[in-house]
């Protein structure tokens, strides 16, 4: 319960300073200035009295009840004011104090204790290392912000303190407004899945916004955001995600895996807008705080210059969305209002010496249009354009619609006088049609994210017996990667087709398998030690005769030895030859922060070079394994081109589910692939060629 964080009846400053220079006294500044109406306590043994409120010794000096604790002394002193918060009985702690974690191993040492201490009391505690906490509802200012930002229905999350500063200092300068802002810091207790579900159906906030650059338990992020997302949208950024950050790992899936593709599975599944900027991250914050929900794809446009329309068009096509026909009617009452010259049809150019009354009129038949779902209203500072009485215009039609309207005002000097007019009205302005596009984006996004149904993943309530075993005896052989005939066993457990194979230790009982399994036959180096058999030229493709297979034991053999010194060599696994089928590839990873990731993308030697690949977090929906598939760039070669006929989807969605479901059953897999599996023509399934998995050490 995170209530006392944003409500409390009284607060407790401990570290409350005289010193205007000193973060103590600033923070008890903003909680007077900010209009708090509730029991303040300053808590200094050296005073008795700080700006006007007589203050204590310690929190237990204190003649009444407590419910939120602000710490602002050095951080050596922060564990014993802990300590009597927590006997004090007070529920909620913000450390604003530094010299934990980030300060190192004894930093966070310190910070471990004050956990310890936390739990110890039942207490929740944000930080250490953090701003502080606002709630402008309240009004609650636990802060050392630079004054208390203007109230508005959004709330903001951040890690990073120094940029909830710059943040809040947008704020002040209007255009934005917070219901509640939060600063994480070290993240030692309460973290942004906390703060979710604290806000989810907080009456005050429309749009939750997060600035992370971190998720320790990703998997229950995605639960959380999954429900929240549900009647509330949550747009994050993240930092941290280049390539640099990846992890080296030796199989396919984990050389193409990484932060950016477990974020991006992640938010995605979790219903989770994603921007790629802070300009994105408040475009979006806008649209949404302030407009309603967007309940389609197609986008009207009304400018009063062709050019900007034309590019309103493409940015909005090129985000996915439409540009319909209006309606009949709609175009016949344009046709007779406007001016000859004027183009009745979408976009809807009101020409450049428009004054507002031709802009009202536009505007109003545009958004009763029934192909309309949403406006975008463009204006360009021409000689004659009337650009407050418009701004006024735009406001009135947007407040009567229940369809969203964002404008563009293009420029700067003159233009101003109309944005401040729609910030009035709760209109959002972007300065280029690009930027507006892009909000129209994220609001159809989150439009399609509500319409998903709900995923609720199973509980594994019993792991395949045999895998279990297989698992247990390869880790008490002292191994943990497992390939060919082993890994096959797991496939077929878990609903995988296989080919016919066996193990030969010699190149004559090679020749005996060969012959039962039928010509031709594929020959596979059999070594735990080998995690890439054509590296080393250990497979052999289409042998049709007796001396072709023994020929090939040997040289695979005799090539592995050379070229992996003291390898293990088990022999040659022969397999039936599978002709025809399309190659891809299935596999998983496992991701730090969300577990396992699976990948599916064209197999073959060629799928770290083209790298063209989607990814998901297990467990996954069907749903969510459609997507997989047609989410690849080379999903037409999936469909058929030049008269093949289309693979069969339904068996390629089955098996990422039954992947998914076996590296939810046994989370010591770190990485697996199936590469290749071949799926056949619609209706004749899927057959793994090859897999290799490694267990956890």
């Amino acid at each position: 319960m995170l209530e006392p964080f944003f409500n409390p009846r009284s607060v407790a400053i401990i570290g409350a300073s005289r010193d205007p220079e000193k973060l103590g006294y600033a923070v008890l500044a903003n909680l007077i200035n900010g209009g708090y109406p509730g029991q303040l306590y300053p808590v200094n043994p050296k005073a008795d009295e700080i700006l006007g409120l007589k203050a204590y010794p310690s929190v237990l000096d204190i003649p009444a009840p407590v419910e939120l604790a602000v710490i602002v002394i050095p951080y050596s002193l922060v564990p014993t004011a802990m300590e009597q918060c927590g006997q004090k009985g007070v529920p909620a702690v913000v450390v604003i104090s530094a010299g934990f974690r980030e300060a190192g191993r004894e930093g966070l040492q310190r910070e471990r204790e004050l956990v310890e201490i936390a739990a110890k009391y039942r207490m929740r505690l944000i930080g250490p290392n953090c701003l502080g906490v606002i709630d402008t509802a309240t009004p609650l200012n636990a802060s050392f912000a630079a004054g208390m930002p203007q109230r508005g229905p959004i709330a903001f999350m951040s890690q990073s303190g120094a940029l909830g500063t710059a943040v809040l200092d947008m704020a002040m300068a209007g255009r934005i407004g917070f219901s509640k802002f939060v600063s994480l810091g070290n993240k030692a207790d309460v973290s942004e899945t906390d703060l979710l579900e604290a806000w989810a159906d907080d009456p005050h906030s429309r749009v939750i916004l997060i600035y992370v650059e971190g998720l320790p338990d990703g998997q229950k992020f995605i639960q959380v955001a999954r429900r929240v997302t549900r009647h509330k949208p949550v747009v994050a950024i993240k930092s941290g995600v280049t390539a640099s950050g990846s992890r080296a790992v030796s199989s396919h899936t984990g050389s193409l895996a990484g932060s950016e593709a477990a974020y991006k599975a992640a938010f995605r599944q979790a219903g989770v807008i994603r921007a790629s900027s802070m300009e994105e991250l408040f475009d979006c914050a806008r649209a949404f705080a302030y407009q309603p929900l967007l309940q389609g794809d197609r986008i009207g446009i009304v400018t009063n210059a062709g050019g900007p329309g034309i590019l309103a068009t493409d940015a909005l096509e090129r985000a996915g969305l439409r540009i319909p026909r209006l309606a009949p009617h709609t175009v016949r009452a344009l046709t007779e209002y406007l001016p000859g010259a004027a183009s009745a049809a979408n976009p809807v150019d009101v020409l450049g010496d428009a004054l507002a009354d031709r802009y009202q009129h536009a505007i109003e038949l545009v958004l009763n249009d029934p192909n309309i779902d949403g406006l975008m209203v463009i204006v360009t500072p021409q000689a004659m354009t009337e650009i407050e009485e418009t701004a006024h215009v735009v406001g009135k039609m947007a407040r009567q619609s229940d369809k969203p309207v964002l404008a563009c005002f293009m420029g700067e000097a003159r233009i101003q006088v109309g944005i401040d007019v729609l910030w009035q009205y709760g209109v959002p302005n972007y300065p280029f049609p690009e930027r507006a596009a892009a909000a129209f984006a994220a609001m159809s996004a989150y439009r399609r994210e509500r319409e998903r149904p709900l995923f609720e993943p199973e509980p594994c309530t019993t792991c395949v017996p045999a895998v279990r075993e297989l698992f247990d005896r390869v880790r008490a052989e002292g191994r943990v990667s497992i390939g060919d005939a082993e890994a096959w066993a797991v496939l077929e457990a878990y609903g995988f087709t296989i080919p016919r194979s066996r193990l030969a230790k010699t190149p004559d009982e090679a020749v005996e398998i060969a012959a039962e399994i039928g010509y031709p036959v594929v020959m596979k180096i059999a070594s735990p030690d080998i995690l890439h058999k054509t590296d080393v030229g250990g497979v052999r493709l289409n042998l049709r005769t007796p001396d072709e297979v023994r020929d090939a034991f040997d040289l695979i053999v005799y090539r592995a030895g050379r070229y992996v010194p003291g390898a293990r060599i088990w022999g040659c696994q022969v397999q039936q030859m599978v002709l025809g089928g399309r190659e891809v590839l299935l596999g998983m990873s496992r991701d730090p922060q969300f577990g396992p990731l699976v990948a599916f993308g064209l197999g073959g030697i060629y799928v770290e070079a083209l790298k063209d690949v989607a990814f998901r977090v297990a467990p996954f929906s069907r749903e969510e394994a459609h997507e997989m598939i047609r989410e690849i760039r080379s999903y037409p070669l999936l469909e058929g081109v030049r008269g093949e006929p289309p693979a069969d989807h339904e068996a390629l969605v089955e098996a990422l589910l039954r992947v998914s479901r076996l590296v939810t059953d046994f989370p010591e897999i770190v990485e697996l692939d199936i590469n290749p599996l071949k799926v056949f023509e619609a209706g004749r399934g899927a057959i793994a060629i090859d897999m290799r998995l490694v267990l956890a050490s």
